[in-house]
């Protein structure tokens, strides 16, 4: 979530401008931007870390709520109306990118809101079953591919994703991007959930490790394997199979290394100013979406390139600094109300 604030800060766009093209700096930003197509950057990774994560924390908040509320009906009807709130808050979003109303489905919002749905009807489920229901989705989106177009089944604009959005909405979207990605983007929150729940089991702790490291590892071989032999390209866009298993790899080792280093080695004191953005995720990733740099930049470019301009500073060096006090603006907001005990949930 902090790097998100950090792309809606245009930090990213700020360091593309600083760097020259063609440098080490430059190649280095570029990580920071989606892959046009066939290929895998830093940035395709975060929004599958997303979706894993909700379902890591799922069943820690599941137990949780149970505890306080009593009765599954209840959880349930809580479920139902967070998947429709993260849905509308989604679609809201498309409406302000666009200043005006549309409908459109293909923000990460509206993608979370089908994930928690399908994993919340699984997670009481035996791990081989959450397993194979997750493979499935998988093997779901080959097959409707393949079968929409046998010859070339993942043109950009061309294939079966784009075809059920122009039966949803109508229309395609510019980038690649598509609303059924939700289909085999599950099995990262599925996957999460399984995660979560060998936490919180009783198994020592070195068997939990090796379990998501031979699990990550896995991961990683069936993805990049599909994609090196010809079979499944990995293209983020349309989250192919290979590319849900090598992002869910790569978001299980994650998980791994972090839970090693955090919990068990208990080297924690520089997760602070992480955990204050997380604590209030959701919000902070609709007010830097919508307030971010569409309202916090240019009210804080006002004083920078003002009191800085007249010194020759270039106007990359003062984009940037923009940016990152933008950042800062946003951090302290999420730090301020941590202080104030103030978290939005929904």
């Amino acid at each position: 979530m902090f790097l998100l604030i950090a792309e809606a800060a245009l930090v990213y766009s700020a360091l593309q401008d600083v760097f020259p093209e063609g440098s080490f700096g430059s190649g280095l930003v570029e990580q920071f931007t989606h892959h046009p197509w066939h290929g895998l950057r830093f940035w395709d990774l975060i929004q599958p870390f997303f979706m894993f994560i909700v379902g890591v924390a799922m069943p820690f908040s599941l137990n949780r709520r149970l505890a306080e509320v009593g009765g599954e009906g209840k959880v349930t009807r809580h479920i139902l109306k967070r998947c429709f709130l993260l849905f509308l808050f989604g679609m809201g979003l498309h409406c302000v990118y666009s200043q005006t109303l549309v409908f459109e489905l293909w923000n990460v919002l509206t993608q979370l809101s089908a994930t928690i749905l399908i994993t919340y009807f699984l997670i009481k489920l035996p791990a081989r079953i959450q397993l194979t229901v997750s493979i499935g989705l998988l093997v779901l989106t080959e097959i409707l591919y393949r079968l929409y177009h046998p010859a070339s089944p993942f043109v950009m604009g061309e294939n079966f994703g784009s075809y059920t959005d122009m039966i949803l909405m109508g229309k395609i979207n510019g980038g690649g991007w598509v609303a059924v990605n939700f289909i085999p983007t599950a099995a990262h929150t599925i996957w999460g959930a399984m995660c979560g729940n060998l936490l919180l089991s009783d198994k020592s702790i070195q068997t939990k490790i090796k379990t998501m490291v031979l699990a990550g590892t896995i991961g990683l071989i069936l993805g990049y394997g599909l994609d090196l032999s010809g079979i499944t390209p990995i293209i983020k866009r349309i989250s192919t199979s290979s590319f849900a298993f090598a992002s869910g790899g790569w978001a299980i080792l994650t998980l791994a290394f972090f839970y090693w280093m955090v919990d068990v080695k208990k080297v924690q004191s520089w997760t602070f100013a992480f955990l204050v953005v997380g604590m209030n995720s959701i919000f902070i990733y609709l007010f830097a979406e919508i307030l971010g740099h569409a309202w916090l930049f240019g009210f804080l470019k006002i004083f920078s390139f003002g009191f800085l301009e007249p010194l020759g500073i270039p106007e990359p060096l003062l984009l940037l600094l923009t940016a990152l006090l933008t950042l800062g603006g946003m951090w302290y907001l999420c730090y301020f109300l941590y202080k104030k005990k103030i978290f939005f949930k929904i």
